[in-house]
């Protein structure tokens, strides 16, 4: 039975005035699918499935996990498509009045769409009190131009607003210096590199930091403008020429709630993998597990490179991704969530 006190926005989401179209966001990237079964049931038959699940006598929650859990984005929306045509309601929404807490939260983003994930998460990081800036940077910092324009699509179609608007009423200061111009950022994806560029540049940002003017605008131009190509070009430099990794000349007040964004921005678009093994060391090993941050971190970057993240958690902490997961959850959640980070017994 659902939990009736547990108050979500979805029924603020992607579900409302749903006719059956879902968002034309087209996935044009290279990704790592979730493990799906082979041959793959048609979404008619997924969505027959998932209608006996809402409609029988309590819900099997092993048989939702079983479809969605091994079905990749595409097929996802297939689904969702096909369950609106076949009967007239939304998925998203039969989900909701079927799950609870930690588990309904991680199905309910997963079913989204990748662009809509991050649409969600930016519209409910603007509502909160705390931690929305590291919400806005991670997403802004970590997906591709391609992506991330898709993110602002998304964000305008579900909420009638603009991304950038709402991040820029919503912060203030430093902190709305650097996120509008990230979450607003069209970068160049291709490899190529201006060595002469990345010395010049890697001379701006020392001098700049030297004179502790963190906030510059040519910080700012540089770190939400080049390529990840051609930062990390830059910082490599930085640290060839004058001694130091950048974020380590960006310590100098460990407290500063603006340096620790700033050294936390340079992590995740230079090295993201190295991000969010931390987001989930610190989620997995805090006092009262972090739930949201796992199923934030591990729904959005199933189809992108959780291999390299579990394999940078296994490195850094001796322990398998998986066997830490489950060793702080359970239950169905704990299912899902190993079903996403590829523990293909889940």
């Amino acid at each position: 039975m659902r939990n009736v006190g547990l108050v979500l926005p979805w029924s603020e989401g992607f579900g409302d005035n749903f006719s059956g179209d879902v968002l034309d966001l087209n996935i044009n990237r290279q990704i790592f699918y979730p493990m799906s079964p082979s041959p793959v049931p048609s979404p008619t038959e997924d969505s027959e499935q998932l209608r006996k699940v809402f409609t029988g006598w309590g819900t099997n929650e092993a048989l939702i996990i079983q479809i969605l859990a091994h079905r990749n984005a595409a097929q996802r929306k297939l689904i969702r498509q096909t369950y609106a045509e076949s009967y007239g309601e939304d998925l998203l929404k039969e989900l909701d009045k079927e799950l609870s807490i930690d588990f309904e939260r991680i199905v309910l983003l997963w079913t989204l769409d990748p662009a809509e994930q991050d649409a969600f998460l930016a519209n409910e990081a603007t509502k909160r009190l705390t931690a929305s800036n590291w919400v806005l940077m991670e997403f802004a910092c970590t997906r591709s131009s391609y992506d991330l324009f898709m993110v602002r699509q998304a964000y305008h179609a579900r909420y009638k607003k603009f991304l950038e608007e709402d991040v820029a009423y919503h912060t203030t200061g430093d902190f709305r210096k650097l996120l509008v111009p990230l979450v607003s950022s069209f970068r160049y994806d291709g490899d190529e590199v201006n060595m002469t560029l990345a010395k010049s540049e890697a001379k701006i940002l020392h001098e700049t930091i030297s004179d502790k003017a963190y906030t510059h605008e040519e910080v700012i131009r540089i770190l939400t403008t080049r390529s990840k190509g051609q930062l990390n070009a830059t910082l490599n430099h930085y640290n060839n020429e004058f001694g130091n990794a950048i974020n380590k000349d960006l310590k100098t007040d460990p407290k500063d709630e603006y340096l620790i964004l700033l050294r936390a921005t340079i992590k995740r678009l230079t090295c993201p993998k190295k991000y969010f093994e931390k987001v989930l060391r610190l989620a997995i090993n805090k006092l009262g597990t972090d739930e949201w941050a796992l199923t934030r971190v591990i729904a959005t970057r199933a189809e992108v490179d959780m291999q390299r993240i579990k394999e940078e958690y296994h490195r850094r902490n001796s322990v398998p991704l998986d066997r830490a997961v489950s060793g702080e959850t359970s239950g169905d959640y704990e299912k899902m969530l190993l079903a996403l980070i590829g523990h293909w017994d889940a």
